[in-house]
């Protein structure tokens, strides 16, 4: 199964709430594990949501409503 990133969460903890409100809805979702790490505890940093390739749009088109907002663009790698 291939993973894709589907969004760009602010922090950790909006990721990990975007996660599990997709997994309660059945949805497989995960953190890109390399953007959760902080010697703090939790990142303050953005955060890619992941979820199975063959899932995606399921998983944006749910946000997408959850959230009330516009539709999530690709994520853009900042420098």
């Amino acid at each position: 199964m291939r993973w894709v990133s589907i969004v760009t969460a602010p922090d950790q903890l909006t990721a990990e709430l975007w996660r599990e409100l997709l997994i309660e809805n059945g949805i497989p979702a995960a953190l890109e594990a390399g953007d959760a790490v902080s010697f703090l505890g939790v990142s303050s940093f953005p955060v890619r949501l992941m979820a199975p390739e063959d899932r995606e749009e399921d998983a944006r088109r749910f946000l997408e409503e959850i959230l009330a907002a516009p539709p999530l663009d690709e994520d853009i790698d900042e420098p």
